[in-house]
Formats: C-alpha cells, structure tokens, sequence
C-alpha cells in the first residue's frame, strides 16, 4: 500500500466530508450570511437541483464521504478489507465522481451559478477518484 496515496485520500475525504457538512448546515438554516464569495451558492442552494427525492445533496455527499472514510479506516485491520477495500473505495469514488459530473453541468449549464463550497467538494472528489484509479492500477494481484 502506497501510504502517501492512502493519506492523501483520507485527506481529502475529510476535507469534502467539512464541506458537506458546512453545505448541509447552510441547506437546513438558510442562513444566506454562510454563503461566501459571489453569492452562487445561495443560487444553486435554492434551486430544484440542490435535493434528490427530498434529501439534499449535502447530506448525500455527507453519507458518500463517510463511508469512503469507514472504508479507509478499516482497510488494514481485517482480512475481508485488506483484499476488497481498494476495490470498494473505487466502486464508492467512481460513484462520487459520476455525480459530481452531473452537479458541475447542473451549476455551469443549467444554474450558470458557481458555489465555491460546491466546487471543493468537486475538486476533492474528482482527486479521491483519480487516487483510488491509481491505487487499484498499483494494487498488487493477490
């Protein structure tokens, strides 16, 4: 296991789950006062966009996050982990990546609004992405 990797991912992991849960908190209070910068994020906060079937995006990014750091904390301490985790966190970052995909051209085509906090938590998991693509291409076969 390449530990700079494996660090920079939980790194980075908490820096999205931060955000989340900042993105969260300003969903759930609506205090506008949270929102930095140029004022997207209020924007693209109050748009149809910013819930899937009720739950807000936050807090899925919230869940995504913290199940891709459960995942990393118990990657050495079992069996069952030590051979399938470098698998899961890629299953889980490709996943996050997808959507965050999606958000972009949600914020950039459709809401032509840029909400910095947003935008850190893209960048993080884009980066949890190409990590875990390169810690499975630099997993040894078993």
């Amino acid at each position: 296991m390449d530990k700079w990797l494996y660090r920079a991912s939980i790194a980075l992991v908490i820096v999205g789950l931060l955000v989340s849960i900042y993105m969260t908190i300003y969903k759930v209070t609506s205090n506008n006062s949270m929102c930095l910068g140029s004022g997207d994020c209020s924007t693209v906060n109050a748009s149809r966009y910013s819930e899937v079937n009720g739950i807000p995006v936050a807090v899925i990014g919230v869940l995504g996050y913290l199940a891709i750091l459960v995942v990393h904390y118990f990657e050495n301490r079992n069996r069952f982990f030590k051979e399938n985790s470098t698998l899961m966190i890629f299953g889980m970052a490709l996943t996050g990546f997808l959507f965050t995909v999606w958000l972009i051209y949600v914020e950039i085509a459709l809401l032509n609004a840029l909400c910095p906090f947003c935008l850190t938590s893209q960048a993080a998991m884009t980066l949890i992405f190409i990590i875990a693509v390169i810690r499975l291409i630099k997993q040894p076969n078993s």
